[in-house]
């Protein structure tokens, strides 16, 4: 088939149109994907009591742990996000870990820097109240308001009250949960970050440097969570 000369003008701007918008199409959806991604880095350990001694564990899902036994947490930043963890006791009390102050959340305040939860070489210790005591861990590339204003509430109110509203809150956890079901999908790494915790008695006792060390890079997009259940014995 014979085609003239304006005809094959014609086809080759038009194809280059077409090539063009194709470009541009992909550079936005790029981008797109970019701003809603998710990128840090998390780890959740352990000092165990045990027979033989203390013995440190990475927490990687639920898990038991004995009146006595230490936690701490480490959050570090690769992309601007927004981070929670709430910590649920067996006495459904509730307690914001991270970040210390909502009005914290600025720019900056979430997407810089390596956090640990306590900081320095502090470490949480699991207190004689045994039961089931919960983790909720969150990450959105957007402010979780409807969450915090909800966390506001029950810390505001007097304790007569704040079982129905802490019940408020893990359920806005759950519609936050089923609401970004579709982005459920992550992948998850090992990374290498260099710290400089120093450690109490019983984290020299077994030999642990810096919790960062153990720490996994977790990436998706738009919204992560994760809860952590402790049989606490």
């Amino acid at each position: 088939m014979k085609f003239n000369r304006p005809i094959l003008l014609v086809l080759t701007v038009v194809a280059l149109a077409i090539g063009v918008s194709t470009t541009l199409n992909y550079a936005q959806q790029n981008e797109s994907q970019a701003d809603n991604r998710i990128v840090f880095q998390w780890a959740f350990g352990a000092i165990k009591q045990t027979a033989l001694g203390p013995q440190f564990e990475i927490i990687k899902r639920d898990s038991v742990l004995k009146s006595g036994d230490q936690i701490k947490f480490f959050v570090g930043f690769n992309y601007p996000s927004y981070v929670y963890l709430i910590y649920q006791s067996s006495q459904q009390d509730l307690i914001v870990l991270f970040p210390q102050r909502f009005k914290d959340l600025g720019h900056d305040q979430q997407t810089a820097g390596n956090h640990y939860i306590p900081k320095g070489d502090q470490w949480f210790e699991l207190d004689e109240y045994a039961g089931l005591e919960k983790f909720y861990l969150l990450a959105s590339v957007e402010r979780l308001t409807e969450l915090e204003s909800k966390v506001n509430a029950y810390e505001s109110a007097d304790k007569a009250n704040r079982g129905a509203l802490g019940k408020k809150v893990v359920a806005e956890i759950r519609r936050l949960r089923k609401k970004h079901r579709k982005f459920k999908t992550y992948a998850e790494k090992p990374v290498a970050v260099i710290g400089n915790m120093r450690g109490s008695a019983k984290t020299k006792a077994v030999g642990l440097k810096d919790l960062a060390d153990h720490a996994v890079e977790i990436s998706t997009t738009n919204f992560f969570s994760r809860t952590y259940t402790i049989d606490h014995q």
